[in-house]
């Protein structure tokens, strides 16, 4: 018996790295699984319908349940094509898992509106759009008296909700927009019986390939073979499986992953107060914020 079992997941960005090791696992767990890739470059340029072919072949040949999609998630008609093939395919949809993403990273006195409307486009707009077809199709079987059990995974970012990283204020910007998006999600769509949560995983692929500095060095294969590969794109989709087995309960919830720890992670929090008893005033408000800076 499989953790996913007769689930149906989509699974989006997954020709590559993180995505691909999802689509693996899920299929050797006993999912049907929609691979979904454009088959671009890491910039988002190009396409290549071999990239998410190559996967389902793999799946295939191990005796799973696959199928390919070369729809952009991020175009609403793409999105919605995406929904139904696994639907028309598989009978239904259980999981959507939404990872597909590319970089443009510049400064931000450097960073052109194309690169900033590319990156938001692809990460957050690319979430939306799945989420909110697959929301009409579990709508509709909640409304039918059934059970519906599904789950979200939505891929975020430390660079968008704990460490801001110079460069990709474009990514850390849509990164941070998914963690919003998992927790309203979440808060929305219980009553229906879709769970929605999100990771943010750190790990070796194609856009982590070539990060300069500390980064770059702890994310390189390890030279010993015998030492445990933390930073393998593989020890990320553990989690994600468990997050969409139909008997997790967790919703609401954004981890980090990475080098062999999974962290949950919280939204903003409150800090130090600044109170007045009177009106407001502008050295009133400089006084006050100051002195509760140096606490």
């Amino acid at each position: 018996m499989g953790t996913l079992d007769g689930r149906v997941a989509v699974i989006t960005g997954a020709g590559n790295g993180i995505g691909r090791e999802h689509a693996l696992l899920f299929a050797s767990e006993g999912a049907s699984v929609v691979v979904n890739d454009l088959g671009g470059s890491p910039d988002g340029t190009g396409a290549d319908a071999s990239a998410a072919q190559r996967v389902v072949d793999e799946i295939l040949a191990a005796g799973g349940e696959a199928v390919a999609s070369h729809d952009d998630i991020a175009d609403w008609d793409g999105a919605a094509r995406l929904v139904a093939l696994a639907v028309d395919t598989f009978g239904h949809l259980d999981v959507l898992v939404n990872n597909a993403g590319i970089l443009r990273d510049a400064f931000l006195h450097k960073m052109t509106e194309e690169e900033w409307d590319l990156v938001v486009r692809v990460h957050l707009k690319g979430h939306f759009a799945p989420l909110r077809h697959a929301t009409d199709h579990w709508k509709a079987r909640a409304a039918g008296g059934e059970a519906v059990k599904a789950a979200v995974i939505n891929t975020a970012s430390m660079s968008g909700v704990t460490l801001p990283n110079p460069g990709q204020i474009n990514y850390g910007s849509a990164k941070a927009g998914i963690a919003a998006m998992t927790l309203v999600a979440a808060a929305e769509l219980g009553r229906i019986g879709v769970r929605v949560n999100a990771i943010a995983p750190a790990a070796r692929t194609r856009l982590t390939a070539d990060v300069p500095g500390f980064v770059g060095e702890m994310m390189k294969m390890p030279e010993d073979q015998d030492t445990l590969d933390v930073f393998g794109a593989h020890q990320i989709s553990p989690l994600v499986a468990y997050l969409a087995a139909e008997d997790c309960p967790l919703t609401g919830k954004v981890y980090d992953v990475q080098g062999g720890t999974i962290t949950e992670l919280h939204g903003w929090t409150t800090g130090e107060v600044t109170e007045t008893t009177q009106d407001w005033t502008i050295a009133s408000v400089a006084a006050g914020l100051e002195a509760a800076a140096t606490v």
